[in-house]
């Protein structure tokens, strides 16, 4: 069993988010669900360390679910979230998956952070036959999983596309050295893998690769040693709880010994813009993300969205205010995307939605235009070109690099 992050302070919000899913998640027949509801499920970090992550999910989720159910739901019968918490924990998202699959009015699960969790859950998945919808959690193994047929879709980050993203900025930004700071997990692993690649192709190698695991309290030893490898900047690939160490460990430093810091979007997962204060003024810190109401690519699709989304979570009352946007906006896509197989199956049943699911020739989402979003050989909707880097704003937002106007 991984061991779970130790360094996680439960705050305010995170508990609010506890008591929001666990209203929302009664359990399968209770009376709170129509007997004629379709169920989808969220498998998804709501209590731990991404606990944003998993609200952010979950916020995606329900505003596709409410559109779908104002048109006359599927095939004329409503659709209805249940909610478990992994916790981060890859044996409780085994318990959550197989509860799930003894559910009989479930149609997908959609699941969310992180990549050991989805790992450990594929076997369940495929046995059980259960469409699974990768929202968040970026290992290139979760849809390069050797199952025939493949029951995992994906609208998220793909790390073999997002070692390339990270290099490419890196070297955009000036750096020649490249020090990796890289968690101990799967996710860490199929990291360093894309990245070493994509430095290859550039005909370049790390100059150093230092490992840490989850609660590590301290990250000042590994950083000294990339530097004193001659590293100029740093990619880490880390959730809030070790990114928040790194970040810390990097402001306590001299000043002119400090290294830019380019990370993977997991440290984002969570409240790491409170977490960390004002070290993120002593920091040259940025992060790959995908979607931002701020600047989308699609601005009216988005206005429309944010509009039902101020509605339905009135806590947010800006754009910049989203928590975790790439989450709504991968989980909105997707359930959308979900129900267009429905419609063009003509069925619920899970094997004729899941090869429908290949063949959907257009969709436009929020993300993109996906044409087509899947094949039978690419289970992953977003590519490269879907990217974009970003960094801490006033009050913790989360906005593009360069901002907007510049």
């Amino acid at each position: 069993m991984s061991k779970l992050p130790t360094s996680f302070h439960v705050n305010a919000r995170a508990v609010a988010f506890l008591a929001i899913f666990l209203f929302a998640s009664l359990a399968p027949g209770g009376a709170a669900r129509a007997q004629s509801s379709v169920l989808i499920g969220l498998d998804a970090d709501m209590s731990s360390a991404s606990a944003e992550a998993g609200e952010a999910i979950r916020r995606g989720v329900l505003l596709a679910m409410e559109e779908i159910n104002a048109a006359g739901g599927l095939l004329g019968r409503p659709l209805e979230l249940v909610v478990r918490d992994h916790r981060g924990n890859p044996a409780r998202g085994r318990d959550n998956m197989l509860e799930f699959s003894g559910m009989p009015d479930l149609l997908a699960v959609v699941g969310g952070l992180h990549t050991p969790v989805a790992l450990q859950e594929l076997q369940i998945i495929h046995e059980r036959r259960i469409i699974y919808l990768g929202a968040w959690a970026a290992g290139t193994p979760i849809v390069e999983n050797n199952y025939d047929p493949n029951y995992v879709f994906r609208v998220s980050v793909r790390d073999e596309f997002a070692g390339g993203f990270l290099v490419k900025n890196a070297i955009e930004q000036g750096s020649s050295r490249v020090g990796l700071l890289l968690e101990r997990t799967g996710w860490g692993r199929s990291n360093e893998k894309a990245i070493t690649a994509a430095l290859e192709e550039q005909g370049l190698a790390p100059t150093g690769i230092e490992w840490f695991n989850w609660g590590i309290p301290d990250m000042s030893e590994h950083i000294d040693r990339l530097h004193a490898a001659g590293a100029d900047e740093i990619i880490l690939v880390a959730n809030p709880p070790e990114g928040l160490v790194a970040v810390k460990s990097m402001a306590a430093r001299p000043e002119n010994d400090r290294l830019p810091i380019i990370s993977h979007w997991g440290i984002t997962g969570g409240t790491f813009p409170e977490m960390a204060g004002d070290l993120l003024d002593q920091v040259d810190l940025s992060f790959l993300q995908t979607f931002s109401f701020v600047t989308p690519p699609f601005p009216e699709r988005a206005r429309r969205v944010f509009q039902r989304y101020r509605t339905m979570f009135p806590d947010v009352k800006s754009v910049d205010g989203v928590l975790a946007p790439p989450g709504t906006a991968h989980a909105y896509d997707l359930v959308h995307l979900l129900a267009l197989a429905v419609r063009q199956s003509g069925s619920l049943d899970r094997e004729a939605v899941r090869d429908a699911m290949e063949h959907i020739k257009s969709y436009e989402g929020l993300m993109r235009d996906y044409a087509p979003p899947f094949t039978p050989d690419r289970h992953d909707a977003l590519n490269a070109e879907d990217f974009i880097i970003a960094r801490y704003g006033e009050n913790g937002a989360i906005v593009p690099d360069p901002p907007t106007g510049q």
